[in-house]
């Protein structure tokens, strides 16, 4: 089958306020670069014609998709919501332009974590006006306004409603869990985070939406949105990446392979490969940084920026005179393959 112009489409089930907002939606299975077969087979049920729409289905209109689709899992998806409660949701996405709907952003994260795209390849421009506060709760998915009637009537029935958070990103592992990761705290991991195989994730570790690893990865500190760590690289407990979102402006930082970010250190320039930033030291554009050579032979003074993305470079705190030196890296990292084995 030769494939259509459209980025994705997804058949979804999600939530909505009482004034019928959405609130979110759960995408099981995306596609990704549909083919032409299956998006003319929706256009001949739905009459959708062209453009980013997000079409609200019902049980007739479901049962009717999932005759005329002949992808097997498509077909068999659309038939279980065409049982659904719940409202459901059908999101054409045919460019990848501003975001103009909760559908349309929620599928942008699902292909995120679903490893169809990395951070920093989509158009995210709109989202946080789009998407709104959530109460993430034991009951699901509630409008902020609506709580306070939904624990009093849970209280009635005899039941306590447990508040996890109010934000406007739900955790990862509520709707997609990456094959071979480990997350020990499923809290810190937003949806829309990008888990390469082998990642791990610790307590401590935190990872933005548009932002992850490719894998395999430590990741013991915070990588912020926009941020993405190549294979091999580790982030120490405390550690922090400067993502577009806390004053990193427009650089899209990457840290490439076999990097060390030491504990509580902190980086605000891309690396390139096999790069270490000494436990305690946090590196931005700005930071004066003293130049040595592979001899220890002092070259010069420059601002970190002019240093962004080489490799092959350690960055230490001059223990006297606490002053930042570059000196070149002798000795690259190796992460412990058992830790990153999660099959």
């Amino acid at each position: 089958m030769t494939s259509s112009q459209f980025t994705s489409l997804a058949f979804g089930i999600g939530t909505q306020n009482k004034h019928s907002e959405w609130l979110e939606v759960f995408y099981p299975t995306p596609v990704y670069q549909p083919s032409k077969d299956l998006v003319d087979a929706i256009k001949s049920v739905t009459g959708y014609q062209s453009g980013n729409e997000a079409i609200e289905l019902d049980a007739a209109m479901l049962t009717e998709l999932g005759d005329a689709i002949s992808d097997d899992i498509q077909s068999t998806l659309v038939k279980k919501l065409a049982k659904s409660s719940q409202p459901t949701v059908l999101m054409m996405m045919a460019t990848d332009s501003e975001i103009a709907s909760i559908p349309e952003a929620y599928l942008k994260l699902h292909l995120l974590s679903y490893r169809y795209v990395k951070p920093n390849e989509q158009n995210l421009v709109g989202i946080f006006s789009k998407l709104p506060n959530v109460a993430w709760t034991s009951d699901g998915a509630i409008d902020p306004a609506e709580l306070e009637e939904a624990i009093l009537k849970a209280r009635i029935e005899g039941r306590h409603i447990e508040v996890a958070s109010v934000d406007k990103f739900p955790k990862l592992t509520n709707y997609v869990l990456p094959t071979g990761v480990r997350i020990a705290h499923t809290a810190r991991v937003r949806l829309g985070a990008y888990l390469g195989e082998g990642t791990t994730v610790m307590h401590e570790g935190f990872v933005n939406f548009n932002a992850g690893s490719i894998g395999p990865n430590m990741i013991e500190g915070r990588v912020s949105q926009g941020v993405l760590m190549r294979e091999g690289s580790d982030l120490g407990g405390g550690a922090s990446t400067m993502g577009t979102l806390s004053g990193g402006g427009e650089i899209v930082l990457t840290i490439g392979k076999d990097c060390l970010i030491g504990a509580n250190a902190g980086v605000g320039i891309p690396l390139g490969d096999r790069c270490t930033i000494e436990a305690g030291t946090y590196i931005t554009a700005g930071t004066l940084v003293q130049v040595f050579d592979e001899n220890k032979k002092f070259i010069k003074l420059v601002k970190a920026r002019e240093l962004a993305g080489q490799s092959d470079m350690l960055f230490i705190r001059h223990s006297q005179t606490g002053a930042i030196e570059c000196r070149t890296n002798q000795k690259a990292i190796t992460l412990n393959d058992a830790l990153h084995d999660h099959n």
